[in-house]
């Protein structure tokens, strides 16, 4: 475990060595870019620096009206409910069909913030498959999440394809494509609503793409205003108001950064020996990888990457590279020369 003392961006200094950092989730690079900071910092004075009172409040904040609507307009839904975090929005859609009227299914690598206690995630779809069109017993929901780093759902979401969805409600964790994937970063909403689902809700963290504190879920109108009437949403904190605000304001930016990213994503792909060493989703900037050798190769040669254990110490060791909107053309040059004298990745 590496500790260090701010926000880390394309670079880290510790105990004076210098390194590249390619890892964690701030995929447009906002929270170190001074522009992004200056509005956070005006809506900040504005609305305050949190928000201490329930949005069922007699007095209740305009921002996150408009907030909600920006969003559902920009992912192509009917309606959106915002929450202090991607992984409460995620309970609060769990503990909503947690009763049972509904059997609940898990796809391999569905994050935690869909699920409570120990539940059965499948290690395969094909197993889920033969679950799912064996048991109809039940309003069938099945959790999964859009990018589920070895490529498997999007964009393509091939594994759906070949369920009866007209009869299956759809949850999808989308924390790690929206605000990056789809059109002008609407993440994979409007893609899934094309496959047909008896009923579609997507959840999200706005803290990866966009670079604030906040959750979202989006669906029907009837549902997420029946979302709206839980105990679990009225008596939680909500999204801090300078933080929508910044989303709002920020649309500018976000497209430039996106752009960035796309880019820094082409270049990394193109100058690369071996991309067959990664799993990875077309069009995402994450590039995972299973050998425990490569992170302390790379972190020899002034490279640090995401390699920890999660969600807990007993899990898998989660290895990837990350890019970013703020790395450099140098970077990411700098980073492919290293693995490709890697002797392509035998280390």
């Amino acid at each position: 475990m590496i500790t260090v003392d701010e926000f880390p961006g394309r670079a880290i200094t510790i105990d004076g060595k210098d390194f590249l950092y390619f890892g964690g989730t701030a995929y447009l690079g906002l929270q170190t870019d001074s522009e992004f900071q200056s509005l956070f910092i005006d809506n900040i004075k504005k609305y305050g620096t949190s928000y201490s009172a329930s949005r069922k409040s007699n007095i209740r904040i305009s921002i996150f009206d408009k907030a909600e609507s920006y969003l559902s307009n920009m992912v192509g839904s009917e309606s959106c409910i915002t929450m202090s975090s991607g992984y409460l929005a995620g309970q609060l859609v769990c503990d909503y069909f947690d009763n049972e009227d509904y059997k609940l299914y898990y796809a391999p690598n569905t994050h935690s913030a869909l699920f409570r206690g120990q539940q059965e995630v499948y290690e395969s779809w094909q197993q889920l498959e033969t679950d799912i069109l064996n048991d109809q017993e039940k309003k069938q929901i099945l959790f999964l999440d859009s990018i589920d780093f070895n490529g498997s759902n999007y964009p393509d979401y091939k594994a759906l394809q070949k369920l009866p969805l007209e009869n299956i409600i759809l949850v999808i964790d989308d924390s790690h494509g929206i605000g990056i994937t789809g059109e002008n970063g609407g993440g994979s909403f409007s893609n899934l609503q094309s496959l047909k689902p008896k009923e579609l809700l997507v959840t999200c963290s706005l803290g990866k793409g966009f670079g604030v504190q906040a959750g979202a879920i989006f669906g029907r109108r009837s549902i997420i205003e029946s979302l709206k009437e839980t105990q679990f949403f009225g008596g939680s904190s909500p999204a801090i108001p300078a933080a929508l605000a910044t989303l709002i304001d920020a649309q500018s930016i976000y497209s430039e950064k996106r752009d960035l990213l796309l880019r820094n994503t082409a270049l990394f792909l193109k100058n690369l020996a071996n991309p067959f060493f990664f799993s990875a989703s077309a069009g995402h900037p994450t590039f995972s990888f299973k050998n425990e050798q490569m992170a302390t190769f790379l972190e020899e040669n002034g490279i640090l990457v995401t390699n920890f254990h999660y969600p807990t110490e007993d899990d898998e060791l989660m290895s990837r590279i990350v890019l970013n909107s703020s790395h450099q053309k140098a970077d990411i040059l700098k980073l492919c020369k290293i693995l490709n004298n890697s002797l392509i990745y035998n280390i």
